[in-house]
């Protein structure tokens, strides 16, 4: 009986950790923190979080839906639904209560999302000329270059950018080889790789500046863009993809652009933005920036071409 015991404990034991790496660590935060939100307003109203019912549930997004929107609110949604399966209850987040007022609200607010603004080519130069410009150590100038010349060339997610290892490289006559382990889309670790060109234009060659940012730090094992150590000695530490952030709205503002509306996905967007101005297809953008659907690529295609291919142009005004 004992051994039965055992065998069952170790069971749910495994079984749990299962639940949990099901989820990326990322995600599993997010979900707690929505939760929390949802839990003080409970609190503050006196209801019921968990297990809660879709009548409060309904209450607490049209509490929401006064200052978010409608996308936060589908993923509060989301999280207080994740929450209750982890926990072992069941929420009906299909009751009409939910779906009726889900489409009541974005019929009063309207479901258009302003994005964050895309880093196009102009802020790209105008980034690396205001870095080579600083009066900074060379080693942090080779550094964040590479970051943001890389970070836009592979149309890379904040999170994927630091996550990359000197051992995922490949240099080719090409360009160079990025093996990407794992990302938001690719929970299940298949991987995938992107293959970066070299640019006519060395300045803004994301090959040249990462050769010679390796070159110059000489990184040969690990994590290729670390943190700094007081007096600018390069850590073994990897950098957080929020650093990703700071730095490039750090030299847009020294570049005097309006940082206001740029964020880690800027460098992504950016990407996809420039290529389908380029002419690039959706499938090529696809392929580089590791877009599971079609949507949001087709929508970056339109930005890009809102004036390329304006019916406004057929117009003759003499």
């Amino acid at each position: 009986m004992n051994e039965l015991t055992t065998d069952l404990k170790l069971l749910h034991e495994a079984t749990l950790n299962n639940l949990k790496s099901s989820k990326a660590n990322n995600t599993l935060r997010a979900y707690k923190s929505d939760f929390r939100d949802f839990g003080a307003f409970c609190v503050k109203h006196g209801l019921n979080s968990l297990p809660t019912e879709p009548k409060i549930v309904s209450l607490y997004l049209t509490h929401l839906s006064k200052n978010s929107k409608i996308s936060t609110l589908r993923r509060r949604l989301v999280s207080i639904s994740m929450v209750h399966k982890l926990k072992g209850h069941y929420l009906d987040t299909k009751h009409p209560i939910i779906v009726e007022n889900l489409m009541g609200i974005r019929r009063v607010k309207g479901s258009f999302q302003k994005g964050k603004k895309p880093l196009l080519i102009n802020h790209l130069k105008s980034i690396i000329n205001v870095i080579d410009e600083q009066n900074i150590e060379e080693i942090k100038k080779l550094r964040d270059k590479s970051i943001i010349l890389v970070g836009f060339g592979g149309g890379f997610r904040r999170n994927e950018l630091i996550s990359i290892d000197y051992e995922d490289l490949e240099f080719v006559n090409e360009g160079v080889k990025i093996m990407i382990k794992r990302s938001k889309t690719d929970q299940f670790g298949e991987g995938m790789v992107k293959g970066l060109p070299y640019f006519t234009n060395e300045s803004y060659c994301p090959i040249v500046n990462l050769k010679k940012w390796l070159e110059y730090s000489k990184i040969k094992s690990g994590a290729i863009f670390r943190r700094f150590n007081k007096g600018r000695n390069l850590s073994d530490k990897r950098l957080t993809d929020q650093s990703v952030v700071l730095l490039m709205k750090e030299y847009l503002k020294l570049a005097g652009i309006d940082n206001k509306n740029f964020a880690g996905h800027s460098l992504r967007s950016g990407f996809a933005t420039v290529a389908a101005e380029s002419g690039a297809d959706e499938r090529s953008i696809m392929a580089m920036t590791g877009h599971k659907t079609t949507q949001m690529v087709r929508r970056y295609i339109r930005e890009a071409n809102i004036f390329k291919n304006n019916a406004l142009n057929k117009i003759k005004i003499d």
